[in-house]
């Protein structure tokens, strides 16, 4: 009865689609030092407000550096994409790395020490223009390192699962310990904390051979065995030049013909027009209800009332990663859109009373990772592997700039409406966003 029973429990592992992800030699170093690279992604906005405002008590200056800091990091991360896929993750994440770590620490100490305001803002841009994607790097690893894999398909689900729910316990904790670092330690602390993060993370992350996927260079490329999974060996990278690991303009030089833009495969563009779409009623809701807590006096609990949405979206990221899902990712899109339409409707009706409100975005809040894990998956089927990187952070980048845009749509109705009037918005948006994704469907199916 013993052994009958400590053989079910042992099945019941090995069928876990976790425990399989982690028996993969590599991936829990990748996934975890890529979460740790990861955390300036919630704290570096809101640290530069905080900052800011707390050392030139201006809350206009520090709104506007933040978005400009935003701006100039959303416009160039397909461009890191595009490097890290033709001449791999090693070799540009080193050199970029390290520009990166030298950007933010040179704007920490120029806050710190209160330079002009206009060179601020010109630091700001330089470390937007430095940042570049851990979470496309860390999805692409995985889904090289599922290539071959019996059931991969349904792996790779529950793994960029997973990283959507990674993405929220980041977005949840950054922004409490940037408030408490700000407040309890020093004004600029919460400005170095993540650029150590980010040092030491993406150092681990670029040092692991053995998981990077190969580059399109292929002349200058030290390509990794294939790793076996479930009980297999590591791969040994292959012998090679010392050198070969380095990237200079002579590699670029020798470069010959330019691989094809991810944009131009078919549905891709309408993917990213849903994803900036549908973003766009994250910060319309956030904006709208901050407004509406802050009428009722009751600021104290602002923070609480946004972590609900994050932690129903977490839960939903590990149910959904557990599951086998069929059928077309677009028609899953499709789906998880309406729902998320009908939960931000249920936003405006219960919009008065805290409790209930935090009730329904705990449940809306289920399909938010699905959503952009289905997102990502679509991708995956889009675009040739040699691209995923890129195609990826485009997916990043569509949703930046939605959030964007968003705050500001919201900005404006609440100075002419009032809050009721923008929690309108977010329904609005999702609801918009369900026949662009239709479209895509289309579109998907045709090609």
């Amino acid at each position: 009865m013993t052994v009958s029973q400590g053989t079910s429990a042992s099945k019941a592992v090995a069928g876990s689609p976790y425990a399989r992800l982690f028996r993969i030699p590599g991936a829990k170093a990748f996934c975890v030092s890529g979460a740790v690279a990861r955390l300036p992604i919630s704290m570096m906005s809101l640290g530069i407000v905080l900052a800011l405002n707390h050392l030139y008590d201006n809350w206009t200056i520090a709104g506007t550096m933040s978005a400009t800091y935003v701006f100039a990091l959303s416009c160039v991360t397909p461009f890191y994409a595009r490097l890290f896929d033709r001449f791999g993750q090693r070799r540009v994440g080193r050199t970029a790395l390290a520009v990166q770590v030298a950007a933010m620490l040179a704007f920490a100490f120029a806050a710190l020490f209160r330079v002009p305001i206009p060179l601020l803002f010109a630091l700001a841009i330089v470390m937007g223009l430095t940042q570049f994607s851990f979470g496309a790097l860390v999805r692409t690893r995985w889904a090289y390192a599922l290539r071959g894999v019996a059931d991969g398909e349904s792996l790779l689900n529950t793994a960029y699962a997973m990283e959507a729910a990674i993405d929220e316990v980041v977005f949840i904790l950054g922004p409490i310990l940037a408030a408490w670092l700000a407040t309890s330690v020093h004004p600029v602390s919460q400005l170095f904390v993540p650029t150590v993060a980010c040092g030491v993370g993406g150092a681990v992350f670029f040092a692991l051979k053995s998981t990077q996927p190969p580059a399109m260079v292929e002349s200058v490329e030290v390509r990794p065995a294939v790793t076996e999974v479930d009980g297999a060996k590591d791969g040994k990278t292959a012998a090679g030049d010392g050198n070969a690991d380095r990237l200079s303009l002579g590699t670029l030089r020798r470069q010959g013909a330019k691989p094809r833009s991810v944009l131009l495969y078919g549905g891709v563009l309408p993917l990213l027009i849903v994803f900036v779409v549908f973003n766009m009623s994250f910060t319309a809701f956030d904006v709208s209800i901050t407004a509406s807590i802050k009428s009722m006096g009751l600021e104290r609990f602002l923070g609480l009332q946004l972590a609900m949405f994050a932690v129903g979206s977490c839960a939903g990221a590990m149910v959904f990663g557990s599951r086998r899902p069929k059928g077309s990712h677009w028609r899953h899109m499709v789906m998880f859109l309406c729902l998320l339409t009908v939960g931000y409707v249920g936003f405006r009706l219960v919009m008065d009373n805290l409790v209930l409100l935090g009730l329904v975005e705990v449940l809306s809040g289920l399909v938010v990772s699905p959503l952009f894990t289905t997102g990502n998956l679509i991708v995956k089927d889009l675009v040739p592997p040699e691209s995923l990187t890129e195609g990826l952070s485009w997916v990043t980048t569509a949703g930046t700039v939605g959030t964007s845009i968003g705050s500001s749509a919201a900005g404006v109705v609440l100075d002419a409406s009032g809050p009721h009037v923008g929690m309108f918005l977010p329904a609005l948006f999702t609801a918009c966003a369900v026949p662009l994704a239709l479209l895509g469907w289309a579109l998907a199916r045709r090609r």
